[in-house]
């Protein structure tokens, strides 16, 4: 009978009663996160290492991860993710599966150990950590052969994920290629998560994981609706793999196609049954490449670039990841420095003061009294329109005109993500005028208009799947 219950609802019906796991809850709260691409190739000036660099080469002379962390939370973001072994198989660690790795770095004479100082450095100053394992090694022997370096690379993440503490990520590409005995590597992905599901369960999969997907290209590109709801076949790893960069291609990283620019509208899944919830991660550097190279110190991203891609992303149901590369001496380079304070400043200009604190709140219906629309403006609890509203609203009236220039809008992800499509208007004293209007909700939208006195604002949903749920409202002005 429940069989046939399913098949009998239609395909936005059942999109609409999928929900997040408590990692994916947690994981979208951060927003936005770190990369620190470190390795071999900032010492040798390449993207990607072929795996025959000499240990000796990495001996970063100042290496200062609390710089890292310092510069990195002043500019907002919550965690920071190393590439703890890329495709060159040079280990960040002292890993008792291979000798390429720190054992024989210069670093601390052959004693050193990155990743511990990277997660040090974290918790230190209230980051969470997260690590980057390349499934591709072209350095080691037993790439190629199947469950030998399966177990191999298995070996390596149980090092990981047993000594550092908590974890909140591993990150994951696709990136498949020869390795030294001229062959391809079939990963056992289920092996990999069914591990770190087991040693450190409350962490997310990225990419080419479970949990969070890639948002399709490195060029910090996001799509207008980003639904964190899509069908079940865009989580395939396989899928994941094969549209992942597979060579040392600098042009991939400025791909802006994301495949699809559709994955969840009610035309998109018709027909579809199975659902899953996998929300958008976008990964871009702050720089054209993914290691520090001197010569792109004049190429670092501008304000107004990193600006533009935070509203997509995190401003767009999405989370943001970027790349910052330590240079040669172990620092984060003065350069990337300025661009991160210039945009952790501008952040904080955009959003000073939640303006809808202090003001009234109503609702064209509600649920009941437990979901009522003062919900919004708290910490707990959240509204939800009552079963018969086709078109529900939510107006805040402030106790004195205020200015504002940006709403941020927050579903409760947590029972699922509902709106399709909402319209938000302001009165000034003369009646109201659209200000905006907007697709997808979900975790966060952030809507800007120009800056204006603003006496009422009113949030119309023209269109919901079973249910319409508001989490928070805020509003802001740009000092």
């Amino acid at each position: 009978m429940l069989q046939q219950i399913m098949l009998n609802k239609k395909s936005f019906e059942l999109a609409a009663e999928v929900t997040p796991s408590p990692r994916q809850l947690a994981w979208q709260k951060l927003e936005m996160y770190a990369f620190c691409h470190f390795g071999t190739n900032t010492f040798t000036g390449r993207e990607w290492g072929d795996g025959t660099a000499s240990p000796q080469v990495f001996n970063p002379k100042k290496l200062d991860t609390r710089q890292w962390a310092r510069e990195i939370k002043n500019a907002g973001l919550r965690a920071i993710i190393l590439t703890c072994k890329h495709h060159d198989g040079f280990c960040l660690w002292q890993s008792d599966y291979t000798d390429y790795c720190m054992k024989n770095s210069p670093y601390k004479n052959g004693k050193g150990d990155v990743v511990r100082e990277v997660a040090d450095a974290c918790r230190e100053y209230g980051l969470k950590f997260g690590v980057y394992l390349s499934p591709w090694d072209r350095h080691e022997q037993t790439y190629g052969t199947g469950e030998e370096y399966n177990t191999y690379f298995k070996n390596q993440l149980t090092e990981l994920a047993t000594k550092y503490g908590d974890i909140f990520c591993f990150w994951f590409d696709g990136a498949c290629g020869e390795g030294k005995n001229g062959k391809k590597q079939v990963y056992d992905w289920n092996s990999y998560f069914a591990l770190i599901r087991e040693l450190q369960p409350n962490a997310v999969i990225n990419i080419c994981g479970p949990d969070v997907r890639w948002c399709g290209n490195e060029a910090g590109k996001s799509r207008e609706s980003e639904w964190s709801v899509v069908p079940a076949f865009v989580g395939n790893q396989d899928y994941t793999a094969e549209h992942s960069q597979q060579e040392d291609n600098a042009e991939f990283s400025k791909k802006v196609d994301a495949k699809t620019q559709d994955l969840g509208s009610r035309e998109f899944i018709d027909g579809i049954k199975d659902f899953i919830w996998y929300p958008a991660e976008v990964d871009v550097s702050i720089r054209p490449g993914w290691f520090y190279h001197k010569k792109e110190d004049f190429k670092v991203k501008s304000l107004k670039k990193l600006m533009q891609i935070y509203w997509g992303s995190v401003g767009g149901n999405s989370s943001l990841l970027l790349n910052i590369p330590p240079d040669k001496n172990g620092l984060l380079a003065k350069a990337d420095v300025r661009a991160l304070r210039k945009f952790g400043k501008e952040l904080r200009k955009e959003f000073p003061e939640n303006l809808a604190n202090n003001c009234v709140v109503s609702a064209s219906s509600q649920l009941d009294e437990e979901h009522n629309a003062n919900n919004i403006l708290g910490e707990n609890g959240y509204w939800q329109c009552g079963t018969d509203d086709e078109k529900p609203e939510i107006e805040i009236r402030f106790n004195s005109p205020i200015i504002a220039d940006k709403i941020v809008l927050k579903e409760n992800i947590a029972t699922g993500q509902q709106i399709e499509s909402f319209d938000v208007f302001a009165d000034n004293g003369n009646g109201y005028e659209k200000l905006c209007s907007s697709t997808i909700i979900g975790a966060k939208r952030i809507c800007r208009f120009k800056k204006q006195k603003v006496n009422k604002i009113k949030i119309v949903i023209t269109s919901y799947r079973v249910k319409a749920t508001l989490n928070k409202v805020e509003v802001y002005c740009k000092k």
